[in-house]
């Protein structure tokens, strides 16, 4: 019997996510048919990669052993095909974590630029919350996260995107003019990103601090919802300056001068260095390039 590369893929994702289902949801094919790449795999080799006991999935030594030349053999063909420039040969699914404040900026320019690269590589797109974002790379359900810190886990994979001021913003007819005072923002809710967020934290952490005043916050998980709720008037809101540049250069928002703002956010492209596909790093290294040229194009990035 012969190997091939799609049961070496089976071998390393099974591995990986220490289940054949979750190994077949991964590769977007049916159970059976990884439990057959994986018979098919250890026939070929003669020998025993893996037992499953109770729902569990456990390597031998010998499928530990082999484990890493799996990778290699895999990392290898897919250099071949780069080197060949034929990016077209490469096919899968990108699974892609981002929060809203990439999609409200780059994230299309960034599709694009992956689609030019790699025209047969399907993107599955997340957009969630940072901290949920950073749950699904450590599961591996998400191959590539692009998202603000801080970070309570560690990556052996991460590229730094730049970072984004925030601004406070208000619709023209409850702004108040000339320098603004906290009564003046306390006059209205405070229209906040969701709870357990850093920017829920910090301004929750500023307001505390002012127990004369009665300071209404309004968090939500969704920041375009926000947005709206701010254009409608029916808040204050503090806002990365790139997300409301539009609404600020039309004038349906305007910016309040407030002598404190939360601390910027920094943006990141990480994922699992140790365990990636080399397209999961050069994908990564393409958000770099197409924040860079967002910035250029925008004069929208403040870099660190």
């Amino acid at each position: 019997m012969r190997l091939n590369l799609k049961q070496l893929e089976a071998f390393v994702w099974v591995a990986d996510m220490q289940s054949f289902r979750r190994a077949a949801e991964r590769l977007n094919t049916t159970q059976p048919n990884i439990s057959a790449r994986i018979a098919g795999l250890e026939g070929a080799l003669n020998t025993q990669l893996m037992t499953r006991d109770a729902g569990s999935v456990r390597l031998t030594r010998k499928g530990q052993e082999l484990l890493s030349h799996a990778r290699r053999v895999l990392d290898a063909t897919e250099a071949l095909v780069v080197a060949a420039d034929q990016k077209g040969l490469l096919s899968g699914t990108l699974r892609l974590g981002v929060t809203e404040m990439i999609v409200h900026t780059w994230l299309r320019d960034y599709l694009r630029a992956l689609k030019d690269d790699y025209p047969n590589l399907v993107v599955e797109l997340t957009v969630d919350l940072s901290v949920n974002l950073e749950k699904g790379l450590a599961e591996r359900t998400l191959d590539l996260a692009l998202q603000n810190g801080p970070f309570s886990r560690m990556s052996s994979g991460e590229i730094t995107l730049g970072s984004y001021d925030m601004v406070w913003v208000a619709a023209p007819e409850i702004a108040p003019g000339g320098i603004a005072t906290a009564e003046d923002l306390a006059q209205h809710p405070i229209l906040t990103h969701a709870r357990n967020t850093r920017l829920f934290d910090e301004v929750s952490a500023h307001f505390a601090m002012r127990r004369d005043l009665d300071v209404r916050l309004v968090p939500s998980s969704n920041l375009a919802a926000c947005l709206h709720m701010t254009l409608d008037g029916m808040g204050i809101a503090t806002l990365p300056r790139a997300m409301v540049s539009g609404e600020l250069a039309r004038g349906a928002l305007c910016e309040i001068q407030y002598d404190w703002s939360p601390a910027p956010l920094d943006f990141y492209a990480r994922y699992d260095a140790e365990r990636a596909a080399h397209s999961v790093v050069t994908c990564a290294e393409a958000a770099v390039r197409v924040a860079q040229q967002y910035d250029h194009k925008n004069l929208l990035y403040v870099s660190n």
